[in-house]
């Protein structure tokens, strides 16, 4: 045993079982928000259960078992009376217009009879507002008039649900599109008539040119108002669904209102996981509803590719190029050591401060001096003098540029020297020996540091609460108006949507599984970006292997 001390075993079974738990720590975290995140996508059984409530009253609760946990109940009028553990449910019964809540705990103490009966043809249909609505569907109400009932009201009601599902698409677009297109243009006008009038320079000529040209937008805009009046009209008629709810009450839902509708209990099993995949679509490419409590995070998906890839171009170049003059150029001394120790302590600088910089520096100063340079006819609305896409980018930027160049210094240290000798001696120059030889054998490195960084800045969300990222944000930060990408525009992002979903939200038990849901999502990239990272280093490495030779 003491030789096996000496030789240093004992270190080589420590570092293994170490990593070994490391693995199944981070193995058993991402199968939790899996698992918890996947489940939110299907369909649940619907139960139907009569509890006995603290009046005394039998009630009817119709809905979901989302949770469970352990309640430790005494009798109240026996303070030595053994403490009992009672299991209590959490049951999302929906219908929030009506019972003023969506999740409601119960007692199994308190459930009279059994507790597994199912409610059957019970049927769900998911809201653009309140929330989901339980209850058994009676009939189709169109003008005050039945106009379907009985078995064939279900076969009607998917109908005219995919229908209105079609007119909402083209309100929204009409909306959010052309609509949003013709006022942005509008808008446009009017920075650019204020802009003429700062310069003296708004004669006959341009505004008469203004004047046609918004005449013309405001001709367009009222076509679209028009064509929304018709789709509205058509969304009016489609009536509405008529389902009588827990305890003998009823409601009627407006069609146009309807997301979609199931009836979970009278699904197989291949209608369930067609109905998974169609919900993870919602959520992928829908927008937000209910104060991020529904819905899907397209924007936020949105958003946080726009600014990684903006990050990526501000960071690559500024990486690369100081790490070449470091590692080439630059002579050993005090100030290059002074360098060196400052890149390594900004990589340790918690990242709230870069936000708390971004926002003095960029926003303040930078952001400032151009409205008053350039934009001085848009004040006192601030342009680029607010927390905005370009902002956020450039500050992302700098708290992965550390990443950057010591990923690059390390990839340029591993050249050696003979190949820049090599090229110097057969007539190149520095520069060319350094663009033709060294960069391309070591971008490897270059390539892993900047995945690196966009791993990094798309799961960073404290800077980006200060310098550009909202809640929810009226406009993407991409879309057909020139210049496309509108670098002055807020934008929504996925690390800070699911801290506003999971602290901020008003409906803690409906958010949870979004909270789970967009966290595996942001995992899958970050995962895949790291993934990128390792196929690229290794196709570099083996294209420049016979060099490294």
């Amino acid at each position: 045993m003491r030789d096996w001390f000496k030789q240093g075993e004992h270190w080589v079974w420590f570092s293994a079982a170490t990593v070994s738990i490391s693995f199944v720590l981070v193995v058993g975290l991402i199968l939790m928000i899996a698992i918890r995140g996947l489940v939110h996508f299907w369909p649940h059984t619907v139960h139907e259960i009569e509890i006995k409530n603290d009046q005394g009253n039998i009630e009817t609760l119709v809905g979901e078992i989302h949770d469970t946990q352990i309640k430790l109940v005494s009798a109240p009028d026996d303070p030595n009376a053994e403490v009992r553990k009672v299991p209590q449910w959490l049951i999302k019964i929906g219908n929030r217009d009506v019972y003023g809540t969506d999740f409601r705990w119960i007692n199994t103490d308190n459930i009279i009879g059994q507790d597994d009966r199912l409610a059957k043809n019970v049927t769900v249909l998911e809201r653009y507002e309140w929330g989901n609505v339980y209850g058994q569907l009676q009939s189709i109400v169109r003008d005050g008039e039945v106009r379907a009932e009985g078995g064939n009201v279900k076969n009607v009601l998917d109908d005219l649900v995919g229908t209105g599902q079609s007119l909402h698409d083209k309100i929204n677009h009409i909306e959010r599109v052309d609509i949003g297109s013709i006022n942005y243009q509008i808008e446009q006008l009017r920075l650019e008539e204020k802009r003429l009038k700062a310069e003296n320079a708004y004669d006959d000529q341009a505004r008469e040119a203004n004047e046609t040209e918004r005449e013309r937008l405001n001709a367009e805009f009222r076509d679209y108002q028009e064509k929304l009046e018709i789709l509205r009209e058509q969304a009016d008629g489609l009536g509405e669904a008529r389902l009588s709810l827990a305890g003998g009450e009823s409601i009627q839902v407006p069609i146009k209102h309807i997301v979609r509708m199931w009836q979970p209990n009278n699904m197989s099993s291949a209608d369930k996981v067609g109905f998974f995949f169609s919900s993870i679509g919602h959520f992928l490419g829908g927008e937000p509803r209910e104060a991020n409590t529904e819905g899907g995070v397209f924007p936020a998906i949105v958003g946080t590719i726009t600014m990684v890839m903006l990050m990526a171009i501000f960071v690559t170049p500024l990486g690369v190029i100081a790490a070449v003059y470091m590692s080439e150029y630059a002579r050993e001394g005090l100030v290059l050591r002074l360098v060196r120790i400052s890149i390594n302590n900004l990589a340790g600088v918690p990242s709230i401060v870069f936000g708390i910089f971004g926002l003095g520096f960029f926003v303040y100063i930078i952001g400032g001096s151009i409205d008053d340079l350039f934009y001085s006819y848009a004040q006192p609305s601030p342009t680029f003098g607010t927390p905005g896409l370009l902002w956020a980018s450039l500050t992302m930027a700098l708290l992965t540029l550390p990443v950057v160049i010591v990923s690059t210094q390390e990839g340029l240290s591993r050249i050696p020297s003979s190949l820049r000798e090599g090229g110097l001696a057969l007539g190149a120059t520095k520069s060319e020996t350094i663009m033709k030889i060294v960069l391309p054998m070591s971008m490897p490195a270059i390539m892993t540091g900047l995945i690196l960084a966009v791993a990094r800045a798309a799961g960073e969300v404290a800077p980006l609460m200060l310098v550009g990222v909202v809640k929810l944000a009226p406009e993407l930060p991409v879309d057909f108006n020139a210049p496309f990408v509108h670098l002055d525009r807020k934008f929504m992002h996925l690390g800070f949507h699911i801290y506003d979903v999971g602290f901020q939200s008003p409906n803690v038990e409906a958010s949870q599984p979004l909270v789970y849901a967009t966290s595996l999502l942001l995992i899958i990239i970050i995962v895949s970006l790291n993934l990128g990272a390792i196929t690229i280093r290794n196709s570099l490495r083996e294209k420049y292997k016979a060099l490294d030779n």
